[in-house]
């Protein structure tokens, strides 16, 4: 190994190693790995106070290497060793219960985290060693104390250990989330090292990202603000309703780190005033970054835009990053001395100022178990973490999320913010969340209840329908394609049905030259090519019609003089409202809600969102421009669910402390989809497809051809369409079973995007 531990940290030699020379004069590579592990460790915890338990798990990871087995196995003449549980056993063996994180964490670097219990710890003791408990491997050297002998003699000492991050009295979700903290800065430098060591690189350091600079950016955003709010076309009472969303999110950003909540209408500027905050905030408090979670690539996509277009200019490539399936694939200007490697590096552990990342990366990470899913944790300390369309998050998933960015925000100096029009209730599941989280979810609003936002911007007018008398799709065929909508648009909630009034407006037409459809049967490049021709239309005041799914709502902006929306969850209808009269360009919007004749909703927590949104309606008026309306609707929906009764597996794990089975239940997307290359521009099709049965799918691969791809169910039993669907390979030649090419051309269609012509299990909804 060429790296030594001098260079490892960032002021050379840290406080807890002990350098040494072997008998040859040069530095053992082992002894040098192991410092320089610990040394970047220390690093990393050391924003929330944990240095010396992290130099403790980075010198103590690799123990078992020392072990005459594991010397064997470099050779080639054994395998099946573990050589990561000797070090978990001495941190327990010295430690005692101090050492329990670090010992999860040294025990997980390889395998992922597993069990915080009696069982588990003592699995690890050699003189009880059962190879059945650890995939039959044996261990490399059964004595600790000969390894801890060896790791003296080469200058290495363990350095004292005063507190730890874990107390097992603490609940269980934040205490899981400190264990995968520490787990997370070991980890991360247990990488990075390594890189360095094959990358054959003098300084142990890849290149950093660079630095928040908060009160730059924030003079440079709101530079930007200023230069929309004077070349804008909207209304002037949004345009000061804005202003006004704006100066709230400054002033808020002096109070102190801890929970917010952001609500505001749609298209009152939120994305760029709660950048704003949080620049804000960052400045105020010397906060490390700013991560955006957001639940949708296609908000994703635009918002980055913007970022780069304000910050990067004058603050250089790389400040902001995005941190999705998709991300370096639509041909971004990263700059000169970026690209794919540089973007893959930052990626790994979220080392840049500003990073836009999705609510599954997000959220799955921070009840993960694997390495590299947790080694970006620990940047989250002392960070601003901004949620948009906070709405979103699956209600089942409620309690044990808030009890874990609880923590974030309580022990880690993190302030949380959710941000939507359509707030939900939160805060009254406190109880609850502080079964798991002693701080509990309390979070304070930004904006000032007398700044009055929703009753000043009254845009939309809403028409609510009778219950009792459904409308049919041939009737509200005829109603799209009157006169008087020749720009309007229409969410339903199947795919089958946006595809149903699709065909029958365009034989209501006559032509489908003005009208669009949009659902997730077409693959992003088609939907983001389809939204990008609306936009167009809207802007110069020709003919649109635009048939969606509910992928048109949160975040996409649109602005259409008329709406309709398919009886659903409540946010949901308000999020289409948010479409409608956007702008404030005319005098009122029109958004007529309907019951279609086949009264039908996907199933689970969005048909029941569904029926409580009824059972609200039936008791009061719906003024969406009311917000005591939304917090009824969710506690309502919080009481007809049980939430706390919601996820029992799930909860079960984490009352065991059990890692592992906590990843495997915690989903914010259910599992049971593929993803299909369609061929939708053909050559890209061709080469892909080529590409992958010549070379078999890399990462690489993935990254170009998920702009090109639909998720579909997988199908429940082995139908003729199975045929049509061709599994590809790994690089290694092992088949996969999530990735297929779609082998029939003709079965794509350029305005609906993929219609096989026979039903499939998989495209049921």
């Amino acid at each position: 190994m060429t790296c030594s531990a001098g260079t490892a940290g960032s002021t050379g030699q840290g406080p807890f190693i002990a350098h040494s020379r072997n008998h040859a004069g040069r530095t053992d590579p082992l002894r040098a790995h192991l410092s320089a592990v610990a040394e970047r460790a220390a690093e990393f915890a050391r924003e929330f106070g944990a240095e010396e338990e992290a130099a403790l798990a980075g010198l103590l990871h690799d123990l078992g290497k020392y072990g005459d087995l594991f010397q064997k196995r470099l050779r080639g003449e054994v395998q099946g060793i573990d050589h990561w549980s000797p070090g978990a056993w001495a941190a327990l063996e010295k430690y005692k219960e101090l050492g329990i994180a670090s010992a999860l964490a040294i025990q997980g670097h390889h395998v992922g985290l597993q069990r915080a219990d009696r069982d588990n710890l003592a699995s690890m003791n050699p003189d009880k060693w059962d190879p059945a408990l650890h995939a039959q491997r044996q261990l490399s050297e059964t004595r600790t104390d000969l390894l801890i002998e060896r790791f003296r003699a080469e200058g290495l000492t363990l350095p004292p250990l005063r507190t730890s991050l874990y107390d097992h009295s603490e609940k269980a979700v934040s205490a899981m989330l400190d264990v995968r903290m520490l787990f997370s800065a070991l980890v991360d430098a247990d990488f990075l090292v390594t890189e360095a060591h094959f990358n054959e690189g003098e300084d142990t350091r890849r290149r950093p990202g660079p630095p928040l600079d908060p009160a730059r950016a924030l003079e440079l955003l709101l530079t930007h603000t200023t230069q929309l709010a004077a070349g804008s076309d909207a209304a002037a009472a949004v345009s000061k309703l804005r202003s006004d969303l704006l100066s709230a999110c400054l002033a808020a950003g002096e109070k102190p780190v801890g929970q917010f909540t952001l609500t505001a209408p749609t298209g009152s500027g939120k994305t760029l005033a709660m950048l704003a905050f949080a620049l804000k905030h960052a400045a105020v408090h010397n906060l490390r970054r700013i991560v955006m979670v957001i639940p949708y690539l296609s908000i994703i996509d635009q918002t980055a835009a913007v970022f780069r277009s304000i910050l990067e200019r004058d603050l250089g490539p790389g400040y902001v990053l995005e941190h999705h399936s998709l991300a370096g694939t639509r041909g971004h200007d990263q700059g000169e001395g970026t690209g794919e490697d540089r973007e893959r590096e930052l990626s790994e552990d979220w080392d840049a100022p500003i990073v836009l990342t999705t609510s599954v990366q997000m959220l799955e990470s921070l009840f993960a178990n694997r390495p590299s899913a947790c080694r970006k944790l620990h940047r989250l300390a002392r960070s601003v973490i901004l949620f948009d369309e906070v709405q979103t998050l699956p209600t089942n998933l409620a309690i044990p999320t808030l009890a874990a960015l609880s923590r974030l925000s309580g022990r880690y100096g993190a302030s949380v913010v959710f941000a939507t029009a359509t707030q939900p209730a939160f805060s009254h599941l406190d109880a609850h969340v502080r079964k798991w989280c002693s701080q509990g979810w309390q979070p304070t609003e930004i904006v000032p209840t007398n700044l009055r936002l929703f009753a000043r911007l009254r845009r939309t007018k809403v028409e609510w329908p009778d219950p009792d008398t459904p409308v049919s799709w041939d009737k509200l065929a005829d109603s799209l394609a009157d006169d008087e909508c020749r720009q309007a648009l229409c969410v339903v909630n199947l795919k089958r049905h946006a595809l149903l009034l699709f065909e029958k407006l365009c034989h209501c037409l006559g032509d489908d030259a003005d009208l669009f459809h949009l659902s997730t049967n077409m693959c992003p490049a088609h939907r983001w090519a389809v939204l990008n021709e609306v936009r167009r239309r809207l802007e110069a005041g020709s003919s649109c019609r635009l048939i969606s799914t509910q992928c048109v709502e949160a975040g996409v902006d649109v602005d259409f003089p008329i709406a309709f929306r398919a009886w659903g969850p409540l946010d949901a209808i308000v999020q289409v409202a948010g479409r409608c009269n956007r702008n404030g360009r005319h005098p009122i919007g029109r958004m007529r809600v309907f019951v279609p004749e086949d009264d039908r909703y996907p199933e689970g927590g969005y048909r029941q969102a569904a029926s409580v949104a009824r059972l609200v309606a039936a008791s009061r008026t719906l003024d969406i421009d009311d917000p005591d309306l939304y917090a009824e609707y969710y506690r309502e929906l919080y009481a007809f669910a049980r939430l706390q009764d919601r996820n029992e597996e799930l909860l079960d794990a984490i009352t065991r402390r059990d890692f592992a089975q906590v990843a495997e239940h915690y989903h914010v997307i259910p599992d049971g989809t593929v993803n299909v290359l369609v061929p939708y521009d053909l050559r890209t099709y061709d080469e892909l497809a080529s590409a992958a049965r010549r070379e078999g799918i890399s990462r690489r691969w993935i990254r170009q051809a998920r702009p090109h791809t639909v998720g579909l169910y997988r199908a429940k039993s082995k139908e003729a369409t199975w045929d049509w669907l061709e599994p590809v390979r790994s690089g290694r030649d092992r088949e996969v079973d999530d990735w297929y090419v779609y082998l029939r051309p003709e079965h794509y269609n350029g305005k609906t995007g993929l219609c096989p012509p026979q039903s499939m299990d998989f495209l049921n909804g």
